[in-house]
């Protein structure tokens, strides 16, 4: 099935040239590779056996998703990774930081491939180690520091993920955001006005997490940028915050806006809106369900049949469920065909050349997290996973 045979963009479709980096939009989704591949990538996986894992994050294309033997969003794989450890080789197909992840949790024997290193994140990369050391002494020079507890989202780096094991932070997912948050807070008893979070990359996922989870304001929230001194912020205002979050964002999740709903409710007012909490806070406020991807998920597969769903979440996944639902109505929350470019980079002919390689004994792409970097983010991770009662999901 072809993707305009799928109820997806009843807005129209077109090619956005303006795209920013991290998106593609090109009119439709890329076509399959050459479809020997298929038969290739099925020989080498074989021949590898159990020496072999692939992991299959939700984003991927169905030609690489066929072959992955568990899928699931970033954690979740990397925590799949580790319950294998007879596994010689972990095959990544997602972005950099996610293997990054499966490195640090899995057993040191073990070798986390990606079969193409440019298959990275626009969001992670938005949070540098060297930017962020420079917004902790700006945060002393302030002196705030010592009320503020750094939370950064799954989607980072491992020296950001380390950075906040060594400065009493933690790690948080889109599904324990708000749990992460009370954690931090409870850290700063005796700060004035309760505490601070440096929360990032995302500021999306912060702002609304702190907003619609957490009881604080819109003028609890303050955006630290970067590229601006002092990152743009002024004394009084890091001072008066209680969050203080980063200027970055999903180039994917951040394309959805307000007025795609409204014409979508114009047409369809029984229409359920279903979106990600890196959406921006004006469309997770018009959004009837806001949660994780596997949340997204669940909420379809309990769907009652002849039901009505627009989502705002990456195109790969929304053109699955619809494929794996043809029973409902599922739109595609942008008016253009727009996926993740650094996602889709795992395309069959690199992942038939990482299993080959690997046949033949060559390890290409490995990636590995340096010894310091990994016990420092381990340190966050592990905080992360002691929250009580929430799932650890994106």
């Amino acid at each position: 099935m072809s993707i305009i045979d799928l109820p997806l963009l009843p807005l129209g479709k077109g090619r956005d040239l303006g795209t920013e980096r991290g998106v593609e939009c090109p009119g439709d989704l890329p076509s399959a590779s050459d479809p020997t591949l298929v038969e290739r990538a099925r020989v080498a996986k074989e021949a590898l056996g159990e020496r072999l894992f692939v992991l299959g994050h939700h984003y991927q294309r169905d030609e690489v998703i066929q072959f992955a033997d568990v899928t699931g969003d970033s954690f979740k794989l990397a925590r799949d990774a580790a319950g294998r450890p007879a596994a010689e080789f972990i095959v990544f197909c997602g972005v950099h930081f996610m293997a990054e992840s499966a490195d640090i949790l899995t057993a040191p024997e073990q070798k986390v491939i990606l079969p193409d290193l440019a298959a990275g994140c626009s969001m992670a990369d938005m949070a540098r180690l060297a930017q962020v050391e420079d917004a902790w002494d700006a945060l002393v020079d302030a002196g705030v520091a010592q009320d503020v507890v750094p939370v950064t989202y799954m989607n980072s780096s491992a020296d950001i993920k380390a950075f906040c094991g060594r400065n009493g932070g933690v790690v948080c997912t889109s599904s324990n955001a708000d749990a992460a948050l009370e954690w931090a807070f409870a850290q700063k008893p005796d700060a004035p006005g309760g505490g601070k979070v440096l929360f990032f990359p995302d500021q999306h996922l912060g702002r609304n997490t702190a907003v619609l989870k957490m009881g604080l304001s819109l003028d609890d929230c303050v955006v630290w940028d970067p590229r601006q001194p002092n990152g743009g912020l002024s004394v009084e205002q890091l001072r008066d915050a209680r969050m203080i979050l980063w200027r970055g964002h999903c180039s994917v999740h951040g394309r959805f806006s307000a007025d795609v709903i409204d014409e979508l409710r114009a047409k369809d007012p029984d229409i359920s809106i279903l979106v990600h909490p890196e959406c921006t806070h004006d469309v997770v406020l018009k959004a009837d369900l806001v949660g994780s991807t596997e949340f997204i998920i669940k909420t379809i597969e309990a769907a009652p049949a002849g039901s009505s769903w627009a989502i705002g979440t990456e195109l790969n996944l929304v053109k699955r469920l619809s494929q794996d639902h043809p029973d409902l109505s599922i739109s595609f929350l942008d008016r253009n065909v727009c996926y993740c470019s650094t996602m889709n980079r795992i395309d069959l002919p690199h992942l038939v050349w990482a299993l080959e390689s690997l046949v033949d004994g060559v390890v290409v792409n490995q990636i590995e997290v340096d010894p310091d970097t990994e016990r420092d983010a381990k340190v966050a991770l592990e905080r992360m996973l002691s929250l009580p009662g929430k799932s650890h999901r994106d």
